[in-house]
């Protein structure tokens, strides 16, 4: 690396690490003004607001802005150097344009290594505190999924329960149904379905009646308290709001792979959460380039007119991706091209302001 990589380098994760502290600073700031009266309310140690759920937040907060303000960094100190005429002087000593966007890019290969292991990995494991702690004592995030609840647990093989209750973990008339095509092959049922501590698959049911039917004929069994284990998690039964924020990126692949076994709804929405957690490293590294092509023009009005239009494209970016997200969760978009759509878009955006850019 020569002193003049060093040298773009540092300046890139510098101002890029200076503006996104600030940042979380200032949400911190809000998002405590916001939830004090729920912290006092729910009686919240302090120490857990502190470590639990602000501590814990941080790297997510870090991951949220993460291209957003590598942008803005890099649009901030690449100006100042082309006011000082810096990249004037670096052109003119026989460095060429795509040679002087190198410790550009491994600057911003550097962050999008970060985000991608944030993402996929440290913050699921920080969202089950900071998720923990805002369940107790912000908002509640399981919801009731309602009465009536149907769900598929496997090929041919159905689960159903009238009601679940959230806090005592069980479910009120219960039925479990397996077919061999259209052939009702196995039916219990249950007045109370209990979840058992042994293993998240783990349940009983009482009183229980059991039904076994084959060329035989049918066998009917009745009883207390008959353990089982079944392809059911009490997740399953009522509703976890944004539960793929705790889940790793093997952990999302392996639910949605299951939910699409089962026919569950809403599958689309993991889908585009597992596809957006690898697209937000690669916006980094196109917004990089934008930046560096926007801002190494010496123009008038300097800084304050390369921040706003680098302002505007960022927000356009954000713009775009909430767009094509809500199009692939509530239309017919693919999830993958619904996180890839924005990347594609803004790389053509970049490739012209590099055609574009002084050499």
């Amino acid at each position: 690396m020569r002193k003049i990589d060093a040298y773009i380098f540092k300046k890139y994760i510098g101002t890029f690490f200076f503006a996104i502290s600030m940042l979380i600073l200032v949400v911190i700031i809000f998002d405590l003004s916001e939830n004090i009266d729920s912290f006092l309310k729910h009686n919240a140690p302090w120490q857990r607001v502190v470590v639990d759920y602000y501590v814990m937040s941080i790297p997510y907060y870090i991951n949220l802005f993460i291209h957003l303000f590598a942008f803005i960094a890099v649009v901030f100190f690449t100006s100042k150097m082309a006011a000082r005429t810096e990249i004037i002087a670096i052109l003119s000593s026989g460095i060429s344009f795509w040679r002087f966007l190198v410790p550009y890019m491994m600057a911003a290969v550097t962050i999008a290594i970060m985000s991608l292991y944030f993402g996929n990995f440290l913050i699921p494991k920080t969202n089950e505190v900071r998720r923990q702690f805002k369940d107790e004592y912000v908002e509640k995030l399981s919801q009731s999924a309602g009465r009536n609840v149907h769900v598929q647990t496997g090929k041919d093989e159905f689960v159903y329960v009238e009601s679940f209750n959230i806090g005592k973990q069980y479910g009120y008339k219960f039925s479990w149904e397996k077919y061999d095509g259209s052939e009702l092959k196995f039916k219990a049922m249950g007045d109370v379905l209990y979840h058992d501590t042994l293993g998240p698959n783990s349940w009983y049911f009482d009183p229980y009646a059991v039904r076994y039917i084959d060329e035989d004929g049918e066998v009917l069994l009745k009883g207390r308290n008959l353990d089982t284990v079944m392809n059911l998690v009490p997740t399953d039964l009522y509703k976890m709001k944004e539960d793929f924020e705790e889940m790793d990126f093997f952990e999302l692949r392996d639910h949605i792979r299951s939910m699409k076994e089962r026919g569950s709804e809403g599958v689309k929405a993991y889908e585009v959460e597992m596809h957006q957690r690898m697209s937000a490293p690669a916006a980094v590294i196109i917004l990089t380039l934008i930046g560096a092509a926007l801002s190494s023009r010496k123009v008038r009005g300097g800084i304050g007119m390369h921040l706003g239009i680098g302002i505007t494209i960022a927000f356009a970016y954000i713009l775009f991706m909430q767009i094509s997200k809500s199009f692939a969760i509530s239309g017919g978009l693919s999830p993958m091209l619904a996180a890839w759509i924005p990347n594609l878009i803004f790389c053509l955006v970049g490739i012209y302001l590099l055609k574009m850019a002084p050499k």
